[in-house]
């Protein structure tokens, strides 16, 4: 631990890696040599990767290598640290060119989440963001959204393009049939007010999928 601790000091947080970011978060001193073996089976039995530990619950984050309540409390905060500090430096670039700059500005708040949660982006003429706004939330696998509250906010904002964006939990991005009558369901509501749906989003685990990059949204 105190290698790690060394490491830290001289060239920063960012040389180090998942496992050694983890102990370091956990553990009780330098020398508490246990935090390396035991961050290393948290970062293992949440799938290899710090977004794993973000995702993973409290109650059996606790459970992993006799972590205990405290230190997964610690790790906890610590990933919403990381999360609120990504949000804040996305938020002070919000302009949308492409799919990637929605994946920016919005994995860092749904993309871990053990529930769908859907939000939409509303944009000037010129792809600046106006607003961001969570439309729905639900269960692991679903969320109900309603259209009519997607138009009336790009009415109040006069916002004249909109992006939908929303997480799935399951890990795999590909759009269900609901997700597909919802974004036609969306284009045909918004067309009406000459307002654009230029793009639906779907997050999930370090990937996505772009409806417009498919070709489903013109």
């Amino acid at each position: 631990m105190r290698n790690i601790a060394d490491k830290l000091s001289l060239r920063g947080a960012a040389a180090l890696s998942d496992e050694e970011l983890v102990a370091v978060v956990i553990a009780e001193s330098p020398s508490d040599d246990a935090a390396v073996v035991t961050a290393r089976a948290v970062v293992a039995e949440c799938g290899g990767r710090l977004a794993g530990v973000a995702a993973c619950d409290l109650a059996r984050l606790r459970m992993v290598a006799g972590l205990g309540k405290a230190k997964a409390l610690r790790l906890k905060a610590a990933v919403e640290i990381g999360s609120r500090v990504a949000q804040s430096s996305a938020a002070a670039h919000d302009v949308i060119a492409s799919d990637k700059d929605v994946v920016r500005i919005m994995e860092p708040l749904i993309g871990a989440l053990q529930h769908e949660e859907c939000w939409v982006l509303y944009l000037a003429s010129s792809g600046r963001v106006l607003e961001r706004m969570r439309i729905s939330q639900g269960g692991v696998q679903s969320t109900v959204v309603d259209c009519r509250l997607i138009i009336k906010r790009a009415l109040e904002l006069l916002a004249v393009q909109i992006v939908i964006v929303h997480n799935h939990p399951s890990g795999t991005p590909e759009p269900s049939a609901q997700d597909i009558t919802l974004t036609e369901r969306v284009t045909e509501a918004a067309a009406l007010f000459d307002i654009r749906l230029l793009d639906h989003v779907i997050i999930s685990h370090g990937n996505h999928y772009s409806f417009r990059g498919h070709n489903l949204v013109k």
